[in-house]
């Protein structure tokens, strides 16, 4: 079992930089990928970034590579998303997901994801 808690979102101005924090529990969270989805109103929930938690691994998707950067602190058992150059378009409900894997492989599909977050807004205005 795997809690996640999401903090770090609100209100930014196009061209303004954000932090989201996902602060995870539970145990075996090494062999957990940890992924960052949002959702924007009347859209489907779409896939942002991916790290795994043992060797920091990192997948993005391409309407944020550049502008975001995914870690990963163990000693906080903490997951970030850094996002820099905010556009409007980024304005969604950010969450924060787990799977757990034998692997590390990119996994952009929500439904194969166990354990969600609450979410946190962005709003990105122009």
């Amino acid at each position: 079992q795997v809690q996640l808690v999401e903090s770090g979102g609100g209100l930014a101005q196009a061209g303004d930089s954000l932090r989201l924090s996902c602060a995870a529990s539970g145990r075996f969270l090494s062999r957990y990928n940890m992924a960052w989805f949002r959702q924007a109103p009347g859209k489907e929930r779409e896939f942002v970034s991916q790290i795994a938690w043992s060797d920091g691994r990192t997948y993005y998707a391409d309407s944020v590579k550049g502008r975001f950067t995914v870690s990963r602190d163990n000693t906080l058992n903490t997951v970030y998303l850094q996002m820099n150059s905010l556009k409007p378009e980024d304005t969604a409900v950010y969450y924060c997901a787990a799977r757990r894997d034998s692997m590390i492989v990119l996994a952009p599909t929500p439904g194969t994801y166990n354990y969600w977050g609450q979410g946190t807004q962005v709003t990105v205005s122009h």
